[in-house]
């Protein structure tokens, strides 16, 4: 009996889709790996909008993400790592930090929703509410948050944590940070990972403070120029500190080895004046009339 063998049919767009993202691979230095779990279809259109000019944002399967990076080379095959619930690639000519950065700067504040798990402890702080009173009152004090009523106003009496980091969030307390336009979520663009020239580079790497970075350029040019002044080392920058160092003392030392140069004449006049002072006032303090007006 002849054996039959069955091939599996790929889709032509499965193939397409592929093509189109070993291509952007190949066209762009650098490609990143994004999460997009929890966005809103309109918000992410919103956002490719906003990538416009900086970066092609490119939403796929899976499936085919792996598929096209095991299909580009054993450097891209490193992003499959980075694949996970609801992926996205971003494709951008800027630098891995520049893009990181982009990525946080499109994120923005979102609801919780009722059984979603809290990201952070969820703080309600003091203070008054825009409520009248009424049932909204029970409700606030049954999921945790200490209400009542001041001046005709539903007010928080003190800061509450009502949930942990963690948690899972019941509908009801998620309606209600709602209404007090509280929003723990964090919903935007999630960089899990970007390669340039071979290399990977995660988050914990491209999450750096600028205004630490660039206090410590400052310092270390400091350092740096203090450091070429006390080595005598001269450069166009320190020239004129090392001239001003250098005449102040060779003043200091002509004052003090007593050089009689017309420059200085001055200050050593006022030098001895100084010192015949001293005497004075050391000789009239053992004897009133050693020294006269």
């Amino acid at each position: 009996m002849e054996e039959v063998h069955h091939t599996e049919h790929v889709p032509q767009w499965k193939k397409k889709e592929v093509e189109d993202i070993k291509e952007l691979i190949n066209n762009y230095p650098l490609f990143g790996v994004v999460g997009i779990g929890g966005i809103p279809a309109k918000q992410l259109q919103k956002m490719r909008r906003g990538l416009q000019g900086t970066a092609v944002l490119k939403v796929a399967r899976n499936t085919l993400i792996k598929r096209a990076f095991d299909e580009s080379g054993d450097d891209v095959k490193k992003m499959d790592d980075f694949i996970d619930v609801q992926t996205a690639l971003v494709f951008t000519e800027d630098n891995p930090f520049k893009l990181y950065k982009t990525m946080e700067q499109s994120k923005s504040p979102s609801p919780i929703k009722g059984g979603a798990v809290a990201p952070n402890d969820i703080v309600v702080e003091a203070g008054p509410t825009s409520f009248p009173p009424g049932p909204i009152l029970g409700d606030l004090q049954a999921v945790g948050i200490p209400a009542a009523i001041d001046g005709g106003k539903v007010v928080v009496r003190e800061t509450a944590s009502v949930a942990k980091a963690g948690e899972v969030v019941s509908q009801k307390l998620a309606s209600m940070l709602t209404r007090l336009e509280i929003y723990p979520v964090e919903v935007g663009l999630d960089l899990r990972a970007v390669m340039e020239s071979g290399s990977v580079f995660t988050p914990d790497v491209l999450a750096i403070d600028e205004s630490k970075y660039f206090a410590d350029i400052i310092l270390a040019t400091q350092q740096a120029f203090n450091l070429s002044v006390n080595a005598t080392y001269p450069t166009k920058d320190n020239i004129t500190t090392l001239i001003s160092k250098a005449a102040g003392e060779s003043r200091n030392l002509g004052i003090n080895a007593t050089v009689y140069e017309p420059d200085i004449m001055g200050s050593l006049l006022g030098k001895a004046q100084s010192q015949m002072l001293s005497v004075a006032s050391a000789a009239v303090a053992n004897n009133e009339e050693a020294v006269g007006d």
